[in-house]
């Protein structure tokens, strides 16, 4: 694959580089008050925008299915939303003696705190042929952020009901009376999303690059993804290991949807989340870098295994299809 190629097939990331690239040079047009007006563009109509556009996307019939894996669904909710955020927080005991940046590191209790992406994890599923094992827990997510949140619960939990829960019923409502259109024209939901996230970032660094006393140290930041890197593979072993213990009764299929839906972080729904949760701080950007950085590495780590995970699933099923095989009668 050619750099062009590379670089076309990741814009996102590229945008997400470009974006705080903007921010740097011109902080200016993106701050409250400024002329984009993000206190009301933002908050409001690029978030709702966002939830409006998954509601049109999301296939009910699909989600009903994933359900159906009881077991699985659960699993992966249990992990991503008890054990990853306790893990995590119990790590950042022992890292907060240490000269780390703080809210680098309240950015990663948030990313602990993240549900997995609808969109990267089920792609690298189907890459390697497993089942999707989707979780979208919003409410348990809001649980875990409020307690760090210095706004008050009641504002964030109504604000997220009008930006975040009301846009989604409502794009699942037009769904109803459009799909039949949607399914022949195929509209690019997820490209959709991308560019107004992209928006959403650009403000919040404008917001961090116009405040002269925020200050991000390199050694801090070197940390963090090292960390980050450390986390994913960590946790990715510890959920292959977890779903192939001899009485788990998991499917080799069902262990790669485990692998990638319990480590992998929504960034699609993470940054609004945070905006909202998090509206006012000042150091908000900086509490979004980890999963900013989160993001790509999920990505890149996830490309760079799929071929090995995908070797290992189909020679475990061939193995699982030779020992269920009935043996052939003994002749006397």
């Amino acid at each position: 694959m050619g750099l062009l190629e590379r670089l076309r097939k990741e814009w996102f990331i590229v945008g997400i580089v470009l974006v705080i690239a903007v921010a740097r040079l011109e902080p200016a047009v993106g701050v409250k008050g400024g002329p984009l007006k993000p206190e009301i563009t933002i908050t409001y109509i690029a978030v709702s925008a966002i939830f409006f556009n998954s509601g049109l996307s999301l296939k009910t019939e699909e989600l009903t299915s994933a359900l159906m894996h009881v077991k699985l669904h659960l699993f992966v909710q249990i992990f991503t939303l008890v054990f990853f955020p306790t893990a995590i927080w119990l790590f950042l005991q022992l890292l907060s003696i240490t000269p780390i940046n703080e809210w680098l590191l309240k950015g990663l209790q948030t990313v602990g705190c993240m549900p997995p992406p609808v969109s990267s994890a089920v792609i690298l599923t189907k890459a390697v042929g497993g089942n999707e094992g989707i979780v979208i827990t919003p409410l348990l997510l809001l649980l875990f952020l409020g307690s760090s949140s210095s706004v008050p619960f009641t504002s964030i939990f109504s604000q997220l009901f009008m930006t975040v829960v009301v846009p989604l019923i409502i794009g699942q409502i037009v769904r109803r009376y459009i799909k039949d259109w949607l399914e022949r024209k195929k509209p690019p939901f997820g490209t959709i999303s991308s560019c107004v996230l992209l928006m959403i970032i650009y403000t919040t660094f404008c917001d961090t690059f116009a405040n002269p006393n925020i200050d991000l140290d390199k050694f801090s930041l070197i940390i963090i993804v090292f960390i980050i890197f450390s986390v994913q593979m960590s946790f990715m072993f510890l959920t292959f290991l977890f779903s192939t213990r001899n009485n788990s009764s998991f499917t080799p299929a069902d262990t790669v949807a485990i692998i990638f839906c319990s480590t992998h972080k929504s960034l699609t729904l993470g940054i609004p989340m945070l905006k909202i949760v998090f509206m006012g701080y000042e150091h908000l950007s900086l509490i979004s870098v980890p999963l900013l950085i989160y993001h790509p590495a999920q990505i890149l780590l996830g490309s760079l295994l799929v071929p090995t995970i995908k070797s290992w699933m189909v020679s475990r099923q061939k193995a699982l299809k030779l020992t269920r095989q009935p043996k052939a009668p003994v002749k006397v």
